[in-house]
């Protein structure tokens, strides 16, 4: 006996996101085919490269990369205090970006890289906070949201400093 499973499965939905680095690409032609085209910019965050936060899909993709500077070996806790700069990019997913239409942007994804501060996990989750999102606790340590809204740097970066990940279970609980 046939079955009928057109009403037992969804269609797959394929979303592309696609990153450029050389700057020639940051312009209005570039945009506008990926706006035709339903395809996301993907937001990089490099030492030398801070793609223009321009919403072209209904999908925003941030990625946080590092410099390589920091060593592998140091990798499991925040180790360059870059809330300044997520503090700035924070301010693209609040409200109205002038950048782009956030409106249309029915979900993000916000990746970053153990090379960006030390420890990708910890910097997603003060990304987290900063948009007013609960973090992700693991451990017995972790980073408070009043941590955050202090100026003082060297404050922040010593309670940052203790955020560490021991396992991929302690993450995920």
């Amino acid at each position: 006996m046939a079955r009928n499973f057109r009403n037992s499965y969804s269609m797959a939905v394929i979303k592309y996101a696609v990153e450029v680095k050389p700057r020639s690409w940051f312009q209005d032609l570039a945009y506008n085919f990926f706006k035709n085209n339903q395809m996301s910019l993907v937001w990089s965050q490099l030492a030398d490269i801070h793609t223009p936060p321009i919403v072209t899909s209904d999908f925003v993709y941030l990625r946080l990369i590092g410099d390589r500077s920091i060593q592998e070996k140091d990798f499991g806790r925040i180790q360059i205090d870059r809330i300044k700069e997520m503090k700035k990019l924070a301010r693209n997913f609040k409200g109205d970006s002038n950048e782009g239409n956030l409106s249309k942007v029915r979900y993000s994804i916000v990746a970053a890289n153990n090379h960006y501060a030390g420890f990708g996990p910890g910097t997603v989750n003060i990304f987290r906070q900063l948009l007013g999102l609960e973090e992700v606790k693991w451990g017995d340590e972790y980073i408070s949201k009043d941590d955050l809204v202090k100026d003082d740097d060297s404050s922040m970066n010593k309670r940052v400093v203790k955020t560490k990940q021991t396992s991929l279970s302690d993450f995920l609980k």
